[in-house]
C-alpha cells in the first residue's frame, strides 16, 4: 500500500514538472511619442540577445506597437548576457536600449517604458559669392540635437573665401535649433540664427555676408 501511494506521489510530481516547462521572461512596456505627448503607434519593435561569453547578437522576437503604444514579448530564460530592444518608425529617431539579463525576473512582468521624438530638419544656406581667400565665416551651434548618428557635428564650423553651400541638420520636431556666426574679411558681420524645426518637415536658415 505504501509503495502504491509513493508511486502515485512520484507520478504526480513528474506530471507537474513536465507541465511547468522552461522558465519564461515577460518583457513589456509602452513607447511614447514625446514630440506630440502621445503614444507611439505602428512602430516595429525587435528584441535581440547576446549569449553569455559571445559577441554575436541575434534577433529573437519582433512585434508592432499597438494603438496604445504597447509591446510585449514572452521568451524562454536562457544563458544570455544582455538583451537589446530596438524601436524603429519612419521619420522618428530609432531607439536601441540595453536590458541586462541580471535585471530581469521570472516572478513578475518586466516593464520597460521608453520615448522617442519625431524628426525635423534645418537646411542651412550659406552664401558669400564675392568672397576672397582671406574671408572667413565662423559658426557655432548653441541649441540642437547632438546625440544621434545622423546629427550634425558640434563645435565650430568654418567657411573660407567665396561660399555657396547648402547642408542639412536633423533635430527633434517642435524643438529649437540655434547658433551664432561671425564673418571676418572683406565683408564682416555677425549675429544669431534661430528656428523651430517642424515635425517631418524642413525649415531654412540663411546666412549671407
Amino acid at each position: 500500500m505504501k509503495k502504491v501511494a509513493l508511486l502515485a506521489v512520484l507520478s504526480l510530481f513528474l506530471i507537474t514538472a513536465c507541465k511547468k516547462g522552461p522558465a519564461e521572461f515577460v518583457l513589456k512596456g509602452t513607447i511614447t511619442d514625446a514630440t506630440f505627448n502621445a503614444s507611439l503607434t505602428n512602430a516595429t519593435v525587435k528584441l535581440y540577445a547576446t549569449g553569455a561569453g559571445s559577441s554575436v547578437t541575434n534577433e529573437i522576437a519582433s512585434t508592432t506597437l499597438d494603438s496604445e503604444g504597447n509591446y510585449q514579448f514572452t521568451f524562454e530564460r536562457e544563458k544570455v548576457e544582455t538583451y537589446y530592444l530596438e524601436v524603429v518608425k519612419e521619420n522618428y529617431f530609432d531607439l536601441y536600449e540595453t536590458i541586462p539579463f541580471s535585471d530581469l525576473t521570472i516572478e513578475d512582468d518586466n516593464v520597460y517604458d521608453f520615448s522617442t521624438t519625431a524628426k525635423g530638419w534645418v537646411r542651412f544656406n550659406i552664401s558669400h559669392p564675392g568672397g576672397v581667400p582671406g574671408d572667413v565665416l565662423e559658426y557655432i551651434r548653441e541649441e540642437g540635437k547632438i546625440d544621434c548618428a545622423e546629427c550634425c557635428p558640434g563645435g565650430y564650423r568654418y567657411f573660407y573665401g567665396a561660399v555657396d553651400s547648402t547642408f542639412y541638420c536633423v533635430n527633434d520636431g517642435n524643438a529649437a535649433y540655434s547658433g551664432y556666426y561671425w564673418a571676418t574679411g572683406s565683408s564682416g558681420g555677425s549675429g544669431p540664427v534661430w528656428v523651430q524645426t517642424p515635425p517631418f518637415d524642413t525649415v531654412d536658415i540663411y546666412i549671407s555676408y
